[in-house]
């Protein structure tokens, strides 16, 4: 019998204080961290691929092992999919051997987040569609820049385009997605409950089974950078 899981336990109730502070530091200034070379390497080869190919992009950010990847693809064949994860173990619960694997239009690969997102947008890469599903909510308050939405790459992220899609079961890392988006892109962004017959990822799939309330963040990208 599958264990059930708990609603996220956090000590925080409502939108975190210092986001927005925090959002403004990001915003005005530079993220350095140096990009690895074993991330360069392996993008190298995904650019090629999307390069032959001439697919139009939709991005599985922290795909777990994959599955959300696979249905992805196949409903949409005549794109390219691409499932990042920096977890060898998630991804090769998902069938992936090695670091990296192409099913035709699916792609999967072991990489940092942070690397890949930087370096597509150093190649230009412009997304129709990006998924964030079900990311790690970090829920204690202390550990705000842990989440996507305060991290300091989030403002280069939005530069990758098309439609932004998160989903998770947590209402407040939804409320704090909105709050983000809409700080850096005014009107960008819409927040709704939600439920499905059957779930896109095998954590959605799991969460409906257990009837957890599920949250989606719909956001509209121009490709243009934002400063405020």
């Amino acid at each position: 019998m599958q264990k059930a899981s708990r609603a996220v336990d956090s000590n925080q109730n409502e939108v975190h204080h210092q986001l927005l502070k925090v959002l403004k530091i990001h915003l005005n200034t530079e993220y350095r961290k140096p990009i690895s070379s074993s991330s360069r390497s392996t993008f190298s080869l995904v650019d090629k691929i999307h390069q032959e190919l001439k697919k139009p992009l939709i991005l599985d950010s922290g795909c777990g092992t994959g599955h959300a990847s696979k249905l992805l693809a196949t409903a949409n064949p005549d794109k390219l999919i691409i499932g990042v994860d920096k977890s060898a173990h998630r991804l090769a619960k998902g069938g992936l051997d090695f670091n990296f694997e192409l099913l035709e239009n699916c792609l999967l690969l072991k990489m940092n987040l942070v690397d890949f997102w930087r370096l597509a947008i150093e190649h230009d890469w412009k997304l129709e569609k990006h998924y964030l599903l079900y990311p790690n909510p970090w829920p204690k308050a202390k550990h705000l820049r842990r989440r996507w939405y305060a991290h300091p790459v989030f403002p280069q992220l939005l530069k990758l385009g098309g439609e932004l899609e998160l989903r998770c079961n947590w209402k407040l890392y939804a409320e704090e997605f909105q709050a983000a988006m809409n700080f850096i892109m005014p009107g960008s962004c819409i927040l709704t409950e939600y439920r499905e017959r059957t779930g896109i990822s095998l954590f959605e799939q799991k969460y409906l089974r257990q009837g957890h309330q599920l949250y989606r963040c719909h956001c509209f990208l121009d490709n243009k950078e934002h400063t405020n």
